[in-house]
């Protein structure tokens, strides 16, 4: 008992900081956000923009002297190099030099950043020593394998300035026998140097243009402006679908945010379309926890052309190393999908693809490419079947931190997910007219979550809650999983563990406790379980604290992978993580049939209402509303405009929708 007070002390001085995050960034009125520069403050941040052929992580910020920073790391996914393998996409960075330097009546400026502000494009307003103000709008092409900077010159004073623009092309040529398609050339070109009279109010504005291509390919000739437009109307697309309204603007725009990162990181690869982590090192490529597990199920719910085509195509390229002799699927396929990766050997992968595969398929909704995939998933299961040991739980060499940390013969992650599969698998079956195979699922699924709790259960650090492997005698974030796959057994004292000072910290929820690593992935999950035991009003402060952190924060705009590996990338998958914490946490949604759900919202007690609008699952169209009615909520659901469902719920059972 005297720990446990310990603890609950600990637990409140911690929540009482986590709640009130150092803020960099607000929000502005056109739904973006913007940090406002303050005078002798310096600080700098990167964020990782990406498009089908290519990715930039750009840093920028001011240095202690207030002036500009902005260097860039470019990323040619399709320009492979030697060897060729998970790493092996062509990047060369950029650190200022290649900038255009400006000479206002014979002297030359030096800029000093006023604001930045980000919506899927980083924009910067500065002023200058000369007196001329200058404007920067950074981006990645949508299609084609370069990185846009517009750069707009504008004159405040009352008097004509004279702007000498001093620019010479950068070239890098690679070495021919270094690149799987031989030699590369890398340009920094603008589209419009030179001399101008700028008169007083006047302004000009040219493209600083970051390209890559192989040599037998010839230069193309891009517009700035028109790549501007794409860009623009990609995010819009984004923005317009699948839109959450309520009261937590924070939260409203973490999600939509989160949205654009999810789904701009697709890459045109030979071998098709391929969502890619990012990060400068994980690109046109496929894992089975990223792709199949993590975002796949999410982009039917947003609708987006490309990323519904990146799900099925992964899963096709997955299918491909389907066995007679139940060899594992690899877990990452790479270098545009003509090679594997499975260093790790069998992390669980076919417990995430079965999983992961089931829940997209679900609510993809279309019957065709459901039938496509079962095998795949009907082969994943068996393979699952025959991991299994005599304690009826299934064995894997590693988890998906693939050594990291121990994950023992038998770990928790594997068999939460696999639950989940058969859960998932089962409902497919029915779809698909196989109810004798649903029925064994649900059978298999249930000995499974009595073996979960026989194996796993335990009191650890004091918490009855589970050990992530036989002999693990330290509080793991995985412990999450069993409630965000549907078993609830322990919720109360994993839900203390979880929120516990071993494992909750200001950056989130610990790998280990007593360790300083953590991953967004567990801390997503974390609050995705919370919310599906009935946790609310315990989880929400957690949730509003890491939105304002991760979206205005010192490390903006989206979640984050890990810390202190990668130190913090951009990787996208978790922006599908955070995306899932509303949809499957929040509002409860769990796809059951080709064109059905249940839903089991949560409404916090401070919150009058939640919706999510423009949702394009299930091959449809449509809008839920949930509103506080009494003691209990409404659940409405709307198509075109017209009511085709309204019940109340309680947030204890779940309500069956179908479309």
């Amino acid at each position: 008992m005297k720990i446990k007070l310990i603890a609950v002390f600990l637990f409140f001085n911690i929540v009482g900081k986590a709640q009130k995050p150092e803020l960099t960034w607000e929000i502005s009125p056109d739904q973006s956000i913007t940090w406002q520069v303050e005078k002798s403050k310096s600080h700098t941040d990167n964020i990782e923009m990406s498009g089908f052929n290519i990715s930039a992580i750009v840093t920028y910020g001011v240095d202690e002297s207030g002036k500009l920073v902005n260097r860039k790391k470019l990323v040619f996914p399709m320009l492979r190099t030697i060897p060729n393998n998970t790493h092996a996409s062509l990047s060369k960075n950029f650190d200022g030099p290649e900038q255009p330097k400006f000479i206002v009546d014979g002297t030359l400026v030096e800029e000093f950043p006023e604001t930045f502000n980000l919506k899927g494009i980083l924009s910067i307003n500065s002023s200058t020593s000369g007196g001329i103000k200058i404007s920067r709008s950074i981006f990645p092409s949508v299609d084609k394998a370069a990185l846009i900077e517009i750069i707009t010159l504008k004159n405040p004073a009352d008097k004509a300035v004279k702007v000498e623009i001093q620019f010479t092309p950068t070239v890098i040529t690679t070495p021919a026998d270094k690149g799987v398609y031989g030699e590369y050339i890398v340009r920094a070109d603008a589209s419009e140097p030179g001399i101008l009279t700028l008169a007083s109010g006047g302004e000009t504005s040219f493209g600083l243009i970051y390209s890559g291509r192989k040599a037998i390919h010839q230069q193309y000739n891009f517009s700035p402006v028109y790549e501007l437009a794409k860009r623009k109307k990609l995010v819009s697309e984004i923005l317009e679908n699948l839109v959450l309204v309520t009261p937590n603007d924070t939260i409203n725009k973490a999600f939509a945010f989160a949205k654009i990162r999810a789904t701009e990181s697709i890459y045109d690869t030979k071998g098709g379309l391929m969502h890619g982590p990012g990060g400068g090192a994980y690109y046109a490529a496929i894992w089975a926890n990223d792709q199949a597990e993590y975002v796949n199920p999410f982009f039917p719910f947003l609708g987006n052309l490309a990323g519904n085509e990146s799900a099925i195509n992964s899963y096709r390229h997955f299918a491909r190393y389907m066995n007679a002799e139940y060899k594992p699927i690899p877990s990452s396929i790479i270098a545009e999908g003509v090679d594997f990766w499975n260093g790790a050997g069998d992390r669980g992968d076919q417990a995430m693809i079965a999983y992961g595969a089931s829940r997209f398929l679900l609510a993809y909704g279309n019957r065709g490419i459901a039938h496509e995939f079962w095998p795949l998933i009907s082969w994943s299961l068996q393979f699952l079947e025959l991991k299994k040991g005599p304690d009826g739980v299934i064995a894997s060499d590693s988890d998906e931190l693939e050594g990291r940390f121990s994950a023992g013969k038998y770990n928790l992650s594997t068999n939460s997910l696999a639950f989940g599969a058969y859960i998932s698998a089962s409902h497919l079956a029915s779809e698909l007219g196989k109810t004798d195979t649903a029925k064994l699922y649900l059978e298999k699924a249930a000995a499974l979550k009595l073996s979960i709790e026989k194996y796993f259960g335990a009191n650890v650090q004091g918490y009855n809650t589970y050990r992530y492997f036989d002999g693990n005698d330290k509080l793991r974030s995985w412990i999450c999983l069993p409630l965000t796959m549907g078993i609830f057994h322990r919720k109360d004292e994993t839900a203390n563990a979880l929120l516990s000072p071993y494992l909750w910290t200001e950056n989130g929820i610990l790998t280990e406790s007593g360790s300083k690593t953590f991953w967004d992935r567990s801390t997503l999950y974390a609050f995705r379980g919370l919310l599906n035991s009935g946790a609310t009003e315990r989880v929400m402060p957690y949730i509003s604290y890491y939105s304002s952190r991760r979206l205005l924060g010192d490390h903006v705009p989206y979640p984050v992978e890990a810390w202190p590996e990668g130190n913090q990338r951009h990787l996208a998958a978790e922006s599908g993580l955070y995306c899932r914490v509303i949809t499957e946490g929040l509002f409860g949604i769990t796809p059951v049939g080709l064109n059905k759900f249940v839903i089991s919202p949560r409404l916090p007690e401070k919150w009058d209402f939640m919706k999510l609008q423009n949702i394009r699952a299930f091959g449809k169209t449509f809008d839920i509303e949930v509103k506080r009615n009494v003691n209990n909520t409404e659940v409405v659901v709307s198509e075109k405009g017209k009511v085709i469902f309204k019940e109340t719920c309680n947030g204890e059972v779940p309500v069956t929708v179908t479309l």
